[in-house]
């Protein structure tokens, strides 16, 4: 596997950048768009895992709003958390092993056609009208399992799609790409459902799996380094032992964890668009939307991202924004005051997972990029899942008031209490670790873009 042309990529945008000084300055301020513009295989995969995204994000929106349709209970929608988060774990540590052991494309592929059913399913479910939410929440186990493969695969991928001292900026544009899913999606969904119903916001989704997998299909292969390691148990274990070994690696995990769990009320966001804002599925899809509206802003104003050494503190500081603008979301009345918070939250989320991102990527050597990558898709998809029962029981034994702001400050403070307790984090110095990955990496030599 080459990365290509990196070197030569990477000098001529420089030159470019010292000639216009109007391009220097919009460096400073947004989003390096330089992996798109020096790496195509980089850009088609970025669209095409945008365009689909909007239609997976529509698939997630739906289905709460579906299952709060049939059961008018917060805690049935924090059980759809729940449900996937189980296959989610089952699933995400050996979908890791499977993409160091085989093709990552050829995984990708499967996956991604894997998914596609499974919204196809969807569609035919909300043709026939579900009374129970039973048939709902086996098509959404399922789908959890097939992205705990899915994800590890696309995400070991980056690596080899762009340098290291890119990865930040790729890691924006990724942000930008997810946050315009996140973003559209949501109001998508609202928009669709109220006008066409549920089954036309399924069959969206299922039409746009079609620019992913036309991405993935322009690739070359994407074969294991050294041949790769069996996937299976002793491989798992393998990947846990490395680990184990990286406590700075450990705590983009654990500080993530917190932030989800006690921090994320989206499984609260149908009750509360009726309750605390007084309207519908349009409002819900509102607020859904306006986290990844946030994100996608900060997002696009990042071009300091590449730039910051300190990355560890950083995430802390992003992750205590993200906690006390959560809480604060759960005092407030007014629909747009509440956007603003969960937008300035969505921000702070997506600086953090830029930085979690490129520290992980820099830190794992290539040949354990996939089991640590299947950590993380546990992690970060698993945390959510996990905040979403936390929300809707904390909302049903208390209140929803309660649930928002006392999951914002448990956030806050757990975020303090990790960076106390592992103080290296803080001073983790990102350019010191580039160079020494670089140095472990085996030297590739640039040559010409086949793709």
């Amino acid at each position: 596997m080459r990365r290509i042309g990196f070197a030569a990529s990477n000098r001529a945008t420089a030159l470019s950048r010292a000639r216009v000084p109007g391009r220097r300055i919009a460096h400073t301020v947004l989003t390096d768009l330089g992996p798109l513009r020096s790496y195509p295989a980089y850009r088609r995969v970025w669209a095409g895992e945008t365009v689909s995204a909007v239609g997976s994000m529509i698939t997630t929106t739906a289905v709460p709003l579906q299952v709060y349709d049939i059961t008018g209970s917060s805690f049935a929608v924090g059980l759809t958390g729940l449900i996937t988060l189980v296959p989610l774990i089952m699933f995400g540590m050996f979908g890791g092993a499977i993409s160091d052991a085989v093709d990552r494309r050829r995984l990708a592929l499967i996956t991604s056609c894997g998914l596609a059913a499974v919204s196809a399913g969807l569609f035919v479910l909300a043709l026939v009208g579900p009374r129970t939410v039973w048939p709902l929440f086996t098509l959404v186990a399922v789908q959890s399992a097939l992205v705990s493969v899915d994800q590890p695969a696309r995400r070991s991928m980056m690596p080899s799609l762009v340098p290291l001292r890119a990865l930040p900026a790729a890691t924006a544009l990724q942000q930008i790409g997810w946050n315009i899913a996140l973003t559209t999606g949501p109001l998508l969904a609202g928009v669709t459902i109220t006008v066409s119903g549920y089954p036309v916001a399924y069959g969206i989704d299922a039409v746009t799996f079609g620019a992913a997998l036309y991405a993935l299909a322009r690739l070359p292969p994407m074969p294991p380094t050294d041949g790769g390691t069996r996937a299976g148990v002793a491989s798992v274990v393998d990947g846990l032992r490395f680990l184990r070994g990286q406590p700075i690696v450990v705590m983009t995990f654990a500080i993530d964890i917190i932030a989800m769990v006690f921090g994320m009320p989206r499984a609260l966001f149908p009750e509360l668009a009726g309750t605390q804002f007084g309207g519908g599925a349009r409002t819900a899809g509102l607020l859904y939307s306006a986290v990844a509206a946030g994100a996608l802003a900060g997002a696009v104003a990042g071009g300091w991202f590449g730039r910051v050494r300190r990355q560890g503190l950083a995430v802390v500081i992003a992750v205590i924004i993200w906690g006390v603008t959560i809480a604060m979301f759960g005092l407030v009345h007014n629909l747009i005051a509440g956007v603003l918070l969960l937008a300035i939250a969505g921000a702070a989320d997506m600086i953090s997972a830029v930085f979690r991102n490129a520290i992980l990527n820099v830190a794992t050597p290539d040949a354990m990029r996939g089991r640590l990558q299947g950590v993380f898709i546990v992690v970060v998809a698993g945390g959510p899942r996990l905040g979403d029962l936390e929300a809707g029981t904390a909302a049903t034994v208390f209140s929803p008031t309660f649930s928002v702001v006392s999951g914002g400050l448990a956030c806050v403070a757990g975020a303090v209490l990790l960076a106390a307790a592992v103080p290296s984090f803080s001073r983790y110095d990102s350019q010191a670790a580039i160079t020494a990955a670089e140095s472990r990496e085996v030297t590739r030599e640039p040559g010409e873009d086949p793709l």
